[in-house]
């Protein structure tokens, strides 16, 4: 499309396919919401920094999700804004985990490894389910494209919470949980900035005016 700028930060201002859209985001906001609430409980019982980062992150998807149903099938303008306020969640997100892991540092304890272990393997599956539900809609405009990468980071920050149990379990330290919700921080202010970048390029393109178009004239019109 012209005008669009590089770096896959526009996108043709298209609705998305509103039926398949909005199942798969019914679908991955009652997965997440559930996650959250399971996973919460078991961070906070379990002591683990990452496990509690990792719930909190499935409480911001599904809240994103919620937001994308709302916007679904607006224009290209109220779907960047959308996309802005997630992006804006996530980095929010980043912060706060990464506050929390440096209290562990200095007040933390060691957290229960088998607790960590059973529910990282937990949200691994369904992360990756939702993941491959909405992979088809990866290169759609900010909001859809947010969507996406949501889910594929909370499916790398499960992995990174199973390689931290084993840690933890190998260790005896509270260490290899700190490293993971450090990781997790990372992979949120790196989405966050990503699809706020996107969606500043969406909403310059929907600002931007019409090119003109060029004057025609009649046969008749010539010929005089």
């Amino acid at each position: 499309m012209s005008g669009c700028c590089g770096d896959d930060l526009c996108k043709p201002e298209t609705a998305p396919p509103a039926g398949r859209w909005r199942l798969a985001l019914w679908i991955a906001l009652v997965v997440n919401g559930g996650m959250f609430l399971v996973e919460g409980t078991a961070g906070l019982l379990s002591g683990s920094a990452a496990l509690q980062a990792d719930s909190l992150d499935f409480l911001g998807d599904a809240a994103n999700y919620a937001i994308s149903l709302g916007v679904a099938g607006m224009a290209l303008a109220w779907r960047a804004r959308a996309a802005m306020l997630k992006g804006a969640t996530m980095l929010a997100f980043g912060l706060w985990v990464s506050a929390t892991t440096l209290w562990g540092v200095f007040e933390g304890r060691t957290p229960e490894a088998p607790v960590m272990g059973a529910l990282g393997l937990a949200a691994l599956v369904a992360n990756v389910a939702v993941a491959i539900m909405l992979y088809g809609f990866r290169t759609g405009d900010a909001n859809m494209r947010s969507v996406w990468i949501c889910s594929r980071n909370d499916a790398i920050g499960n992995v990174a919470v199973m390689l931290a149990a084993v840690g933890v379990f190998g260790t005896g330290s509270r260490w290899p949980d700190l490293a993971v919700a450090a990781v997790m921080a990372a992979l949120a202010l790196h989405g966050g900035w990503e699809i706020v970048r996107q969606a500043q390029g969406e909403l310059r393109q929907a600002k931007a005016p019409p090119a003109p178009t060029p004057a025609r004239f009649s046969v008749a019109t010539r010929k005089r």
